[in-house]
């Protein structure tokens, strides 16, 4: 039974990340459309995104987005392209990849970023 639990969980997670990811494609598509398709498909999207968000919050779980924060190396996320900066680079999270799932207090699920200096 808590195999079970378990395999659900994750089961949700993976739609919740899915659903992020698929975000930001959607809205670069969307974006090529003209004004009123826009608001179409948009407000579609936002009534999906609103599901996904209830069922995790059923399901006590809830994701976290840092876009736009200044990065700190505590933070529960993996940066892909660390790397690219100095160490005394002052760095802020340009893009979330993947969100942070949490379950109350609990990360499930590191986030994955892309990085960006402040300048």
């Amino acid at each position: 039974m808590e195999k079970d639990f378990e395999k659900l969980k994750s089961a949700i997670m993976s739609i919740a990340s899915e659903t992020f990811r698929f975000q930001s494609v959607f809205e670069r598509v969307i974006g090529k459309l003209d004004i009123d398709e826009q608001k179409k498909y948009g407000s579609q999207y936002a009534w999906f995104s609103k599901k996904v968000n209830k069922a995790l919050d059923d399901a006590g779980m809830h994701m976290i987005n840092l876009e736009g924060q200044v990065y700190d190396p505590g933070m529960m996320v993996a940066p892909l392209n660390l790397e690219d900066f100095e160490t005394n680079d002052v760095l802020f999270i340009e893009k979330m990849i993947e969100p942070i799932i949490m379950e109350e207090d609990t990360v499930l699920k590191e986030g994955t970023v892309i990085l960006g200096r402040v300048k």
